[in-house]
């Protein structure tokens, strides 16, 4: 499916790379229900460092169902026409990879 330029540049413009979306709150942002359903996924925290566990409204959770943000800039810069290295941003933490992400878009 495909999003209008300046709706995927604003969905861009919030992902950080550190978040999770809900379900919810993609939808309520405009993002395509086939993109939510390609891209939601039950995520489980992991405790051996805070940039693992996953909080919801200030609290820790076990388990959160949503969007990675990363997931969705990289589908973002898909939907725009732009070839996103998987094998790089792999290497790279998550907000360097979505900063990397939205420069290239800026840059096309």
């Amino acid at each position: 499916m495909e999003i209008r330029r300046d709706r995927a540049l604003k969905l861009l413009s919030q992902c950080r790379g550190d978040e999770i979306w809900s379900v919810q709150h993609c939808l309520d942002q405009g993002v395509p229900k086939s993109w939510v359903d390609e891209l939601s996924d039950a995520y489980e925290s992991g405790y051996r460092s805070d940039s693992q566990t996953i909080y919801e409204n200030g609290q820790m959770t076990n388990q959160y169902h949503g969007v990675r943000d990363l997931d969705l800039a990289v589908r973002i810069a898909q939907c725009l026409g732009i070839s996103i290295d998987s094998m790089q941003i792999e290497l790279m933490d998550r907000l360097s990879a979505v900063v990397a992400i939205k420069q290239a878009v800026m840059e096309d």
